[in-house]
């Protein structure tokens, strides 16, 4: 694949994976002049992780090799594809970072080329109209080891299916009464080999010719097709379509085809607590289990966009995944490696406190404040600072203080000592309680002596540093706390998928307190609520407080599994 989307920091690979010396192979033996590749996704919904890596896959291997790549769209079922999803498609590969320039393509542009290829198999005898009904068809298929039968209508005369053929065009037959198949072998070891449907009749409008056709081509018959129309040479997709292949060669052989292209087969991307099908994908959101196609659970793009993934991070992950012939599943972990990676270089640091407890520090007036200089990002060699305030009331997490805490607890605790982010050394001297016995305030002092990270030569070092907010100056804010959408590894396996769904995969948090410039950060910022991890300004809030979504924790929550 391309530099563009490996890391930025890989190190540059040695071996050369099974694309590359295929292409390479051919480059050299001359069966291919320049390397073109296409990436044809069907618009009848949203792109996903998945569709990622074929993306970074097709896009990749052109930019490496100097070569050409196509957008087009298998726009051959009208009955589920609508321009949205056209418009949305184009808005993802773009934002991949990936330019398609002037070959923009539609399977419908071919229409004509393709009916035409169909009459040409018709001509030479290689495929006939068949009017079983459907039932009849898939009880001739036979099964894995039974052998089909052959239709009745399958040795009738060529100019008979021709007629047929150019009646269907016509409009004359209903929906679904015939079809047109390939004559090959009922009787092949692959059941896609046995008198495939390639074409068939629906009434449907289609969102680019309108009502111009009531017959479409099937996916195996435009796909390759396409391609040569296109002039691709080679024609990259994932595993599922292996057993097209024979088809994809049995087509491109019998048609007037010049330079046919090569289809060469990569495995998917599966991801542990997710699905990456899109009929799982509709079920989720037409369902209402989530909030649409851009819910920040979702493996789309849309939501992986939203809850503030870079192009850059998916690209990384995708390089990480690599191009094999092996089925597997990548760990979630690793995709929230990449994002931590990326953001870790770009997100500006701020301190939020999602479950604030009160500190009064009773050592500053009640009008007083301290100026305190904050780093917007350690990580940025021309990173700049900026100011907080340090008011005589804080707010700090409520985890980071226990009243019985135990010897390693390096935070605060009755009597301890702990330094707030930026500030002072603070020491607890009161617990305040209510009624019920919960703690509502905490009652400190300061050290005036210990700003700025000093030190006061021959007390003890504190090892706890805490962040927290300025109960007045801060702003309130809504804080969603995202997790996997699912509990099991591979939710996609279970019978019961959908009895998986993780009840747990978002909390809110209504009572969170930010750093008052978090107020102006716009949707689609990410930034690092120190300690705490990555959070995106969200789009959802229009009035009211704020609304951030956790990104990706700081810390992999997954590292025991290794890498």
């Amino acid at each position: 694949m391309s530099d563009s989307s490996e890391p930025e920091d890989s190190a540059p690979r040695t071996s050369r994976n099974f694309i590359e010396v295929e292409i390479d192979r051919d480059l050299a033996e001359g069966r291919t002049q320049q390397v073109h590749t296409r990436f044809p996704p069907e618009p009848n919904g949203y792109l996903h992780l998945g569709h990622a890596k074929a993306i970074c896959v097709s896009f990749g291997f052109a930019e490496q090799y100097q070569g050409l790549c196509n957008l087009r769209f298998d726009d051959t079922n009208p009955s589920k594809e609508e321009d949205r999803y056209v418009k949305a498609i184009q808005d993802d590969v773009r934002w991949l970072g990936f330019d398609w320039q002037e070959r923009l393509y539609f399977a419908s542009d071919f229409f004509e080329e393709l009916y035409g290829f169909a009459q040409h198999l018709i001509e030479g005898g290689h495929a006939y109209v068949d009017d079983l009904g459907v039932e009849e068809m898939r009880a001739q298929r036979g099964g894995p080891n039974v052998a089909g039968t052959n239709s009745p209508n399958r040795d009738r005369p060529t100019q008979v299916s021709s007629d047929l053929f150019g009646r269907m065009r016509a409009g004359e037959f209903e929906e679904g009464s015939c079809v047109l198949r390939a004559k090959i072998d009922m009787a092949h070891q692959n059941l896609l080999m046995r008198d495939p449907v390639l074409y068939r009749i629906q009434d449907s409008e289609h969102h680019r010719t309108g009502r111009d056709w009531c017959i479409y081509p099937t996916y195996d018959m435009a796909h390759g097709q396409c391609d040569a129309l296109e002039k691709v040479s080679h024609s990259l997709c994932s595993l599922e379509f292996e057993n097209h292949r024979p088809l994809y060669e049995w087509l491109v052989q019998r048609l007037p085809i010049d330079s046919p292209p090569r289809q060469i087969e990569f495995s998917r991307l599966n991801l542990t607590q997710s699905v990456l099908s899109k009929r799982k994908l509709v079920e989720l959101v037409e369902g209402g289990h989530v909030d649409g196609w851009d819910d920040p659970r979702l493996p789309t793009l849309q939501g992986l966009r939203r809850r503030g993934y870079t192009p850059e991070a998916v690209r990384s992950f995708c390089a990480r995944v690599g191009v094999t012939k092996v089925s597997s599943t990548a760990e979630l972990f690793w995709l929230e490696d990449a994002l931590r990676e990326d953001q870790n270089k770009r997100a500006p640091r701020r301190m939020a406190v999602l479950d604030p407890l009160r500190i009064t520090i009773r050592t500053l007036e009640e009008d007083q404040s301290v100026v305190c200089a904050a780093v917007n990002n350690p990580e940025d060699p021309d990173g700049d600072t900026r100011d907080v305030e340090l008011t005589r009331h804080v707010l700090i997490e409520r985890s980071d203080f226990l009243e019985d805490a135990p010897r390693k607890f390096f935070r605060l605790r009755p009597e301890g000592r702990v330094r707030l982010r930026y500030g002072p050394i603070l020491t607890c001297e009161e617990v305040i309680k209510d009624e019920s016995g919960e703690i509502t305030e905490l009652i400190c002092s300061h050290d005036e002596r210990t700003f700025a990270g000093a030190s006061v030569e021959g007390e003890k070092r504190v090892k706890g540093i805490i962040h927290w907010v300025s109960a007045s100056k801060s702003i309130a804010a809504e804080v969603h706390l995202l997790e996997p959408l699912f509990m099991s590894e591979n939710p996609a396996s279970l019978d019961d998928w959908m009895g998986d769904l993780n009840p747990d995969s978002r909390q809110v948090l209504e009572g969170a307190r930010l750093e008052p410039c978090l107020g102006d950060a716009p949707v689609g910022q990410t930034v690092q609520f120190e300690r705490l991890g990555y959070f995106t300004r969200d789009c959802s809030a229009s009035d009211g407080p704020p609304v951030f979504l956790r990104a990706v924790t700081l810390r992999d929550r997954s590292s025991k599994k290794g890498k």
